[in-house]
């Protein structure tokens, strides 16, 4: 019994699998490979805990080729080495089914060692992954691979699970169990979604149980101890991380107050106040930008206070400032204005500056009219006069168009009147 709880019940029949019907309804695609037997290469892309180790499991008990387990954490060339002598001998008459766990770990040479075999069919892969498999997997065997993506579990797909985990522990001990109310509710909310997280909870809470009358208890209070932080799926460097900073700036962007406050707090309780910070100032400038100017200043101040008082405390300039940023009125003609006019300096579409706003120096023997002849705009009437600034080759570029919100047109109005 030294295996956790999630292997010692794991499914062996695909309705036995908890959630992911999007692939394992009869009707779907891998279902139907599954049961015909005929099994191409896959490739498992998805989250911690939602069944991809337990699909390949049941996929290796259908098919009669020998099964090989690596994982990319731990193996090496000279593990696939080790399981390509095995070809065309007795172990393996048959061919192998190979299930390479956190393929994403394995260097291009690696995975390339495996290509030959794949492509004349003697070694079947089946590989699963957590990052994305377009950025992670080499081409080339993705290519000769099918990918299907599991997702998270909803958590009331998830209490099912919970009920059995307890039942069954309860018979490996040949104990009687009492659980109150809302326990296996707790651990399928405090879970995140991760079935492998909700059975070890279920474990925790058996072995943390006293017995009382011939029943061991398990209470609401210790399955909210043993839960309250794993709801939390976060990994600076995987694809949840980019997720939830991406899904938090665009409800930003699209002035979604409610939605920018839970992806904050998702960021907050991973502990991740760099992101938290970066993306807000990001959206201040960008996303609001010339449409409440003086919305810079104020979130700096408020990232200035947060990152001084660190969390749990920076939480609160932090919300202070995501609510106004997603409040504030929306413009994102500076960002465009810049981008316009990086586009012509990277495509080499400029000249010389104009003389007039050359620094002083003097003219060379070859100019025939000496002299910067530079208008200086304060000396003339409402501090504006009319002289080119731009080269002659983009003269009358135009990269800034004003946003249609009160201080541009503001502004536009204002200059409007001085330049006709």
């Amino acid at each position: 019994m030294n295996n956790p709880l999630a292997a010692r019940m794991r499914p062996r029949e695909l309705e036995e699998v908890v959630g992911q019907r999007h692939l394992l309804s009869p009707d779907k695609p891998l279902y139907q490979m599954i049961m015909s037997g005929n099994i191409p290469n896959l490739i498992f892309y998805g989250p911690s805990g939602v069944g991809k180790t337990t699909v390949a499991s049941i996929i290796a008990n259908k098919t009669n080729r020998a099964l090989r387990r690596l994982n990319g954490t731990t193996a090496s060339t000279k593990d696939i080495k080790e399981i390509v002598s095995e070809l065309d001998t007795f172990e393996a008459p048959n061919g192998i089914l190979l299930y390479l766990d956190e393929i994403q770990y394995f260097n291009k040479r690696q995975q390339q060692s495996l290509l030959e075999f794949i492509e004349n069919g003697s070694i079947t892969l089946i590989a699963s992954t957590t990052e994305n498999p377009y950025f992670y997997i080499y081409p080339a065997i993705l290519s000769r691979s099918t990918v299907f993506e599991f997702k998270s579990i909803e958590w009331q797909e998830i209490v099912p699970a919970i009920e059995r985990g307890f039942d069954f522990i309860a018979n490996e001990n040949s104990a009687q169990l009492e659980i109150e109310p809302g326990v296996t509710e707790k651990i399928a909310r405090g879970c995140g979604g991760d079935v492998r997280k909700a059975l070890n909870s279920v474990e925790n809470c058996f072995y943390c149980s006293k017995e009382d009358g011939g029943k061991r208890l398990i209470t609401l209070e210790s399955a909210d101890e043993l839960t309250q932080k794993s709801a939390v799926k976060y990994d600076r460097e995987g694809d949840e991380h980019y997720d939830i900073i991406s899904a938090y700036q665009k409800s930003l962007r699209g002035s979604d107050v409610n939605a920018a406050l839970h992806y904050l707090a998702r960021l907050i309780e991973a502990g991740d106040l760099p992101s938290a910070c970066r993306r807000l100032m990001v959206c201040a400038c960008e996303d609001v930008g010339l449409a409440y100017p003086q919305i810079i200043p104020i979130v700096k101040a408020a990232v200035d206070a947060a990152l001084m008082v660190g969390l749990p405390e920076a939480r609160i300039p932090l919300a202070d400032a995501v609510i106004l940023v997603a409040s504030a009125p929306k413009s994102n003609s500076g960002a465009e204005a810049i981008d316009n006019a990086l586009a012509d300096v990277k495509s080499g579409n400029y000249g010389p500056i104009p003389r007039q706003l050359q620094n002083k120096h003097f003219d060379g023997e070859d100019a025939e009219i000496k002299g910067q002849f530079y208008k200086y705009p304060h000396a003339f009437e409402n501090h504006w006069v009319s002289q080119q600034y731009l080269p002659d080759v983009i003269k009358n570029a135009r990269y800034y168009t004003a946003g249609d919100n009160k201080t541009e047109q503001g502004f536009k109005n204002y200059w409007d009147k001085i330049k006709k």
